[in-house]
């Protein structure tokens, strides 16, 4: 077979700034989907913040389907770029199709149980009467693409694996454009609502879902797919799973976190501040999107020259990769601390969220540079197949440091419910610390050491 896109030449930061851009374009416009119905919502006559407060609701679900495509998609794209350093295309080949055929049985799955149990799962996640008819709406539709999402999200890795990071990003910018056409012509035009940025969300990941399907059944890439999705091979399945759980984890352990935070917000200061974190979820998505575009754009450069045994050149990616995400966390904190209310107006107008936002938004970023440290680590262990400390770590920052701490400091004197937006800088120092320094003890100093 073929070997295109060999990253085990030239020079290491330019390979992953070649990956990397593209790849950050196509995050910012994956993003674009869920933002820019929150940015419309935020805006519908008559919803008041009760609309955005009720999508809010929806991001611990949707945030559990795209934790599936992460399980079989970045946990599988990892093991495909090390089988392509070592030229073992068979197995980067079985690696492919067996995901494939995981994220169709997992779509189809999710659309089947969500329906199931979408109205005691929203109050659940602390709906009011008020809020559930948005939330309802909203994810009824949202659940029709589940199967889309999981193609899109799922797969694009292995374009992306496979040095294609240009194609990657027109898979995501095609549903963006298409999202972002759809979105005020179904709530404004058609009067749709919530109902109508589902609606175009849905047609938007079909699209990307065909592309990403057509061109990875094309001619183009080196490692093709068969479109009939087959019966997995367990075996295979079980090495894509065992290094994709962290990925699953750090996206489930969001939902968690979320459904703690909304919980506690409404219990302490009711819709009004559950609307007040769907804004700061939503900024900090935003914001992140670089460091997470530079570390997707890292990730199947050291997978390649680790297969390929080079370690000189793992090392100098991983180096490359932590520099670029602390400075560009370091610009993005100023930023927020000077322009609080320009990122908060983006969602919502009204002065009585804006009042309360400022100080939520100030606290909840500080020390945002930290956040850096925790992909840097959490990428190099997923890049090296370290499934053991991808895991630990997913969990050890949230669920061992965010959410105990969203319950307890609300209790301290003094912080209320200012407490839940504290876990959050809390959990990126001591989390970030603990996964980078660890990663240089076990791989710089261990796997890496000559």
């Amino acid at each position: 077979m073929e070997q295109k896109n060999d990253f085990g030449t030239g020079s290491v930061s330019e390979n992953i700034i070649r990956m990397a851009v593209p790849m950050t374009v196509a995050q910012i416009l994956n993003l674009l989907y869920n933002l820019v119905d929150r940015i419309y919502i935020g805006h519908i006559p008559g919803a008041d913040s009760l609309a955005l407060t009720g999508v809010g609701l929806t991001f611990p679900i949707v945030s559990m389907i795209v934790a599936f495509t992460g399980l079989f998609g970045m946990g599988g794209a990892p093991l495909c770029s090390i089988a392509r350093g070592k030229k073992d295309f068979a197995q980067a080949q079985a690696v492919m199709q067996n995901a494939y055929a995981m994220l169709v049985i997992t779509g189809v799955f999710i659309t089947v149980i969500g329906y199931w149990i979408q109205r005691p799962l929203l109050y659940a996640l602390g709906a009011s009467d008020a809020t559930y008819g948005y939330a309802s709406g909203y994810l009824k539709i949202y659940l029709l693409g589940s199967l889309f999402v999981m193609i899109g999200l799922g797969l694009n890795p292995y374009i992306n694996a496979q040095g294609f990071g240009r194609t990657g990003m027109v898979t995501v910018i095609l549903g963006a454009v298409v999202n972002l056409i759809l979105d005020p012509v179904f709530i404004f035009v058609f009067h749709l609502g919530v109902q109508g940025a589902a609606l175009a969300t849905v047609i938007a990941q079909f699209l990307s879902a065909l592309w990403v399907l057509l061109f990875l059944t094309g001619k183009k890439p080196s490692l093709r797919l068969n479109a009939k999705p087959g019966i997995p091979n367990w075996k295979v399945v079980r090495q894509i799973m065992t290094l994709g759980v962290s990925s699953f984890i750090m996206n489930f352990t969001n939902s968690v976190v979320q459904v703690a935070c909304n919980r506690q917000l409404q219990m302490y200061g009711g819709d009004l501040y559950v609307g007040i974190m769907t804004v700061l979820n939503s900024i900090r998505e935003v914001l992140t999107m670089v460091v997470i575009g530079t570390a997707s754009g890292a990730q199947p450069v050291i997978s390649f020259n680790y297969g390929a045994g080079k370690k000189d050149r793992v090392k100098e990616g991983i180096r490359f990769m932590t520099k670029v995400s602390m400075a560009y966390t370091c610009i993005a904190w100023m930023v927020t601390l000077v322009f609080p209310k320009f990122f908060i107006q983006l969602f919502n107008s009204e002065p009585e969220l804006l009042q309360a936002g400022v100080p939520a938004m100030h606290i909840y970023f500080f020390g945002f540079c930290f956040m850096a440290l925790q992909f840097s680590g959490q990428t190099t262990f997923q890049a090296l197949g370290q499934a053991r400390y991808a895991i630990t770590f997913s969990l050890f920052r949230k669920i061992v440091i965010v959410v105990p701490l969203t319950y307890l400091l609300p209790l301290l004197p003094g912080v209320g419910l200012y407490g839940v937006f504290l876990a959050e800088p809390i959990s990126n120092l001591v989390g970030g610390c603990a996964c980078f320094f660890t990663m240089l003890k076990v791989i710089w100093r261990g796997k890496l050491k000559e």
